[in-house]
């Protein structure tokens, strides 16, 4: 059966994927002050991230309707994966499921399923890279559904470490942590993604440089059991190279596989903001 991957423009764009002619992305809308752009391939995370240095106010994200996730679901191909940013982050997942709700009122006969990534940047290029995997290996809709859904929550993990926290906390986007967190927002905060799709803290550092090594290692330790050779890293920044690498030269003296630096897409560029670093990883 022909397949098609959705995901909103929370998936940062990997260099698998740029040979894809199955995949759409259904952008998310980005503002500072009065400037709005389409978190799409346009996206100049360069020039968003000066506009908000210069602002004295925070960037806010506006998801995409469940129209436009309908749209991109009326294609030629029969079975269809939707993949979005953790229900905990944004309204997205739910629009995403009222998009599927809308096409299937016009359209009969194809396959539908909406996955909550339960996270975002480049834990859900993974997941899509996973899909693209077994759609391709000829595995059918039910076998992919339940396969991507345990590689989901069992076998993928993200971790981060932000510059600042400014932009979650003024939007709202802490309410899972715990309220000590913010008594530390001076230090430099290693913090990782649960298995329900929320935030908690992994560690601290007083140094940006002490904190990723520190991120480094912890990453380490959690697939030590498993085969670092056979895992793959995606490490997604903020106008900040000079971060990924050090943190890409560490992860490859631990033995780990596929290690890729892209820059992180609109949406993840808003939450992780200058400076900000999100690594995510299959265990």
């Amino acid at each position: 059966m022909s397949f098609r991957i959705i995901a909103d423009s929370c998936c940062d764009r990997t260099e698998r994927m740029k040979d894809w002619d199955n995949i759409t992305f259904v952008p998310l809308t980005l503002n500072i002050d009065d400037y709005s752009i389409q978190d799409d391939e346009n996206f100049d995370q360069d020039d968003f991230i000066r506009r908000t240095l210069e602002s004295k106010n925070v960037p806010k994200t506006a998801c995409p309707s469940p129209e436009a996730f309908a749209s991109a679901m009326d294609c030629d191909e029969d079975d269809i994966y939707v993949l979005t940013i953790t229900d905990k982050l944004s309204g997205t997942y739910n629009s995403a499921l009222r998009g599927k709700m809308l096409f299937e009122e016009e359209h009969s006969g194809k396959n539908v399923h909406v996955f909550n990534s339960l996270a975002t940047s480049g834990l859900e290029s993974l997941i899509a890279e996973k899909i693209k995997e077994l759609g391709d290996s000829g595995a059918d809709f039910n076998t992919i559904v339940s396969t991507v859904e345990d590689f989901i929550v069992n076998h993928t993990a993200l971790y981060f470490c932000l510059e600042s926290l400014d932009v979650l906390n003024q939007n709202g986007r802490l309410y899972a942590m715990a309220a000590t967190i913010l008594k530390k927002i001076k230090l430099k905060l290693i913090c990782e993604r649960t298995q329900e799709g929320s935030v908690k803290l992994a560690g601290q550092e007083f140094s940006a440089n002490r904190a990723l090594i520190k991120m480094a290692t912890i990453i380490a330790n959690e697939v030590k059991d498993s085969n670092p050779s056979e895992q793959r890293i995606i490490l997604s920044h903020v106008c900040c190279e000079d971060k990924a690498k050090l943190v890409a030269e560490k992860l490859e003296s631990a033995g780990f596989g596929s290690i890729e630096i892209v820059k992180a897409s609109g949406l993840n560029s808003v939450y992780a903001a200058n400076g900000g670093l999100i690594v995510s990883f299959t265990k």
